[in-house]
Formats: structure tokens, C-alpha cells, sequence
């Protein structure tokens, strides 16, 4: 019984963990990677504050900001994509390694992995993802977010 009761402890404790690290911040960073990833730009647009953003990336221009800021990002990101031979693009997020919360404010640091086809060979980019927040009628969205990327690598050399 004593084991029984421990393991359900252990197990409580790890679920804990586990929701403990998925902070009410990556909402709105899921909300835009996944919508991002699967084509769809209008809900990934809403993770959005209106108004304008921030974009700090490795495609030129390298730097997009106001109202249409998410928009002109994209476009320029695909046109790269197209000149690069880039296919089967996909960003997956892990854990974050920082979160600040001031008030309505909120910085938060994710390690992700940009993985994709260049000309049909299978690549991988590690990078982190920095994103300042403002929580806005209960729900945070992004204000800014930053990609600084590593040297995209084959994928079976990025996965050693």
C-alpha cells in the first residue's frame, strides 16, 4: 500500500511539473506556431496584440515592425523559402528556460527547432525564440518575438 501511495505521489508530483511548465505565456506562441505551420495566418494572426509588432529574424530584411509587421514577415519569408528550395517547413517549441512576468507584461525564452526540405534534403536548425507579451482583456498575445537560429544542419547530424 505504502508503494501504491508513493507512486500516486510521484506521479502527482510529475503533473504537476509537467502543467507547471506550460505557462498560460506559450498560449499564444502555440496559437501562432501551429496555426503558422499549418498555413493558416489568419488565426495565427490573432496571437497577435493589435497595432503592430515586433519581428526580429535571419531573413532579410531581418527586421519588420507596425500594424502589417506579421504580414510582410510572412510574405518575405515565403519568397526566401521559394529561392532556398525550402519545403515542409515546421517550428516545434519546447520548454521555456526563461519567463518574467511584470504586471501585463511578459518575457519568455523558448528553445525551438526549425525543421525542413532544402531541395529535398531533410535539415534541422536549433534556435531560441524570445517573445514579449502584454495580457490584454485576460489573454496574453504577442508584441514581439526575436529567431536567433544555429547553422542549419542535416537532420540525422542535428538529431546526435
Amino acid at each position: 500500500m505504502k508503494y501504491l501511495v508513493l507512486g500516486a505521489g510521484v506521479a502527482l508530483g510529475l503533473y504537476a511539473t509537467a502543467a507547471a511548465a506550460e505557462t498560460p505565456l506559450m498560449a499564444p506562441i502555440h496559437q501562432f506556431i501551429d496555426s503558422f505551420d499549418k498555413g493558416d495566418e489568419k488565426t495565427a494572426a490573432k496571437a497577435f496584440a493589435p497595432g503592430g509588432v515586433a519581428i526580429i529574424d535571419e531573413v532579410a530584411p531581418h527586421l519588420w515592425t507596425g500594424a502589417h509587421a506579421l504580414q510582410q514577415w510572412s510574405k518575405d519569408l515565403m519568397a526566401d523559402s521559394g529561392k532556398e528550395g525550402l519545403t515542409d517547413e515546421s517550428v516545434t517549441l519546447g520548454t521555456p528556460t526563461r519567463e518574467d512576468v511584470n504586471g501585463d507584461r511578459g518575457y519568455l525564452v523558448v528553445p525551438a527547432t526549425f525543421a525542413f526540405k532544402q531541395k529535398g534534403a531533410a535539415m534541422s536548425e536549433a534556435a531560441q525564440m524570445v517573445v514579449a507579451l502584454k495580457q490584454s482583456g485576460g489573454h496574453w498575445l504577442i508584441t514581439g518575438w526575436a529567431w536567433a537560429g544555429g547553422t542549419p544542419q542535416p537532420a540525422t547530424a542535428a538529431a546526435k
